[in-house]
């Protein structure tokens, strides 16, 4: 089994493609055996390789949170479709994986939270990832592609829309009408986030760090665009809301932004962060969230009835992942050495 993977931390430079340093996994009762057609990448693939303080992994380690293709193989257990039964999985099935696992039988999991599961684990991040030819996987993890869905379509949508779901409806509660500000044009969840508080009836402010990128935005339903280089992010929301700020701000960057975020909200409002692209460590005037009521929401990924919702309105076309580049999995490196760069709108996806 041909997979990309690393063997120490460290730059793009580690990444190496070619057998894996497993042999092709054996479906588990209830588990699918799953080839990987398409895999997107994610900046978590970058935090992982570098290797953060006190992360604990298995190495060589396999990376990729994200994952579309065609089942392989069935274990004990799984059932097989029928016009009755919508339920189950066949060779040949086309499929798009939900890497973010809960065990299945805690509180957590049993109440329909397995986001918070107390053996909570994420393909690529935790265990090894969707960057190998065959995966296996809990049946209860995957969701069956429509006929002539792009399995790149797939991979890139998962891991982003499924975060920024979670984080904005189910957690966020946003309501039509609402103003959403979105720190960062570009990046995956930020992209998803944009479409997703459009559809969902809200004014979206959008801060960019180049014209081009802030146009892409507008292409994807970005009402109010500013240009971060050009001038005071925060200062310009001020002015644009009247001296009110918005209802919710996206703030997925951490050390450089969250204060500006902070001003940049309304009494009352809700700032949201799922990431920390900038640094997880800053300080906070604690001023700001008691004397403007402020709520400071996180989350992580989302739970399998959030991935089902969203992922049905990407198959409707109403949400739609956009694709910077693709990569052969051989040229892993190259991919890599362009998310290193940071010159990327959307989503790189790697073919398999």
């Amino acid at each position: 089994m041909k997979s990309a993977f690393f063997s120490q931390h460290g730059g793009p430079e580690v990444m190496t493609y070619g057998d894996a340093p497993a042999p092709t996994p054996e479906p588990k009762p209830g588990q699918v055996l799953v080839q990987i057609k398409a895999a997107a990448m994610n900046r978590v693939d970058k935090w992982v390789r570098d290797g953060w303080p006190g992360i604990k992994l298995t190495l060589p380690h396999i990376l990729g949170s994200d994952g579309a293709g065609a089942v392989a193989a069935v274990g004990n257990g799984v059932a097989t479709p029928s016009a009755s039964l919508r339920a189950g999985f066949a060779v040949g099935d086309r499929v798009v994986l939900n890497t973010n696992v809960g065990c299945g039988h805690c509180e957590m999991c049993v109440a329909g939270n397995d986001n918070l599961c107390f053996n909570w684990h994420l393909f690529g991040e935790t265990v090894d990832g969707t960057n190998a030819e065959y995966v296996a996987i809990h049946e209860r993890q995957l969701l069956r592609l429509p006929d002539g869905f792009p399995f790149e379509q797939a991979a890139a949508a998962g891991l982003v829309f499924h975060t920024a779901w979670h984080s904005l409806v189910t957690k966020g509660g946003l309501r039509p009408g609402e103003t959403v500000l979105i720190v960062g044009a570009g990046g995956g969840v930020n992209t998803a986030a944009i479409q997703i508080a459009k559809l969902a009836g809200c004014i979206v402010y959008v801060v960019g760090s180049d014209e081009k990128k802030l146009a892409r935005a507008q292409s994807l339903g970005a009402d109010v665009l500013i240009d971060r280089s050009k001038e005071d992010w925060g200062k310009r929301v001020y002015q644009l809301t009247g001296k009110r700020g918005v209802d919710v701000v996206v703030d997925n960057v951490g050390a450089a932004t969250m204060m500006t975020s902070l001003r940049a909200v309304r009494k009352g409002g809700r700032v949201l962060t799922v990431g920390n692209t900038a640094g997880p460590k800053f300080e906070i005037d604690n001023r700001f969230m008691f004397g403007k009521h402020i709520s400071l929401i996180g989350s992580t990924m989302g739970t399998r009835g959030d991935f089902a919702t969203v992922m049905g309105l990407v198959f409707a076309g109403k949400l739609h992942a956009p694709i910077d580049s693709t990569f052969p999995l051989a040229d892993i490196r190259a991919a890599h050495e362009k998310m290193e760069r940071g010159d990327v709108f959307g989503k790189i996806v790697l073919i398999l």
